[in-house]
This record gives structure tokens, sequence and C-alpha cells, in this order.
């Protein structure tokens, strides 16, 4: 994957590229059962990152394979919306 910065707003990407959601959700939601109804038949992989300090909230990154700009920005977005993620990077 090449990423270059053209100036704050702008990425030139390589695509297909994977790419990275960081996720933020309450500890007791099954994120398995989240990402598969978001991301459906696309292959993915989920890796836990933090808890927070009293543990209510925990955070995940999740990788999947992007073909294009919107194609990125809807796997975004998608996530962003469903009810369960509190947050996502």
């Amino acid at each position: 994957m090449v990423v270059k910065a053209v100036n704050s707003k702008d990425l030139k990407l390589n695509y297909p590229c994977s790419w990275e959601y960081k996720t933020i959700l309450e500890s007791h939601h099954n994120i398995k059962e989240i990402v598969k109804s978001v991301l459906d038949e696309r292959e993915y992989s989920i890796k836990k990152s933090q808890n927070s300090k009293k543990g209510k909230y925990q955070s995940y990154t999740v990788s999947t394979l992007v073909h294009s700009d919107d194609d990125r920005k809807v796997v975004f977005e998608e996530l962003k919306k469903h009810e369960s993620i509190k947050f996502v990077l």
C-alpha cells in the first residue's frame, strides 16, 4: 500500500489495499457479530486493542480490503452508524 498525503484532506492510495478502522464500543457488545453484520461477505480481521480504565469500553482494530476511496469511506460510515459502536477512527 502506498500512501501519499497531498494536503491535509487528500490521500493518494493504490487500491485495492488493506485498511484499518479503530472501533470503540462498550465491553459487553460482541465485536465479531457487529463486524459480521456490517461487512457481511468481506474478509476481515479483528484485533483487540485496549480496555478503558474502568473496563466499560473496549477498542478493536478491524482490517479489511478496500477497493476504492468510496469503498473505504462506505465501510467507515457503515461501522460508524452501527448502534453498538460508539466511535470509529
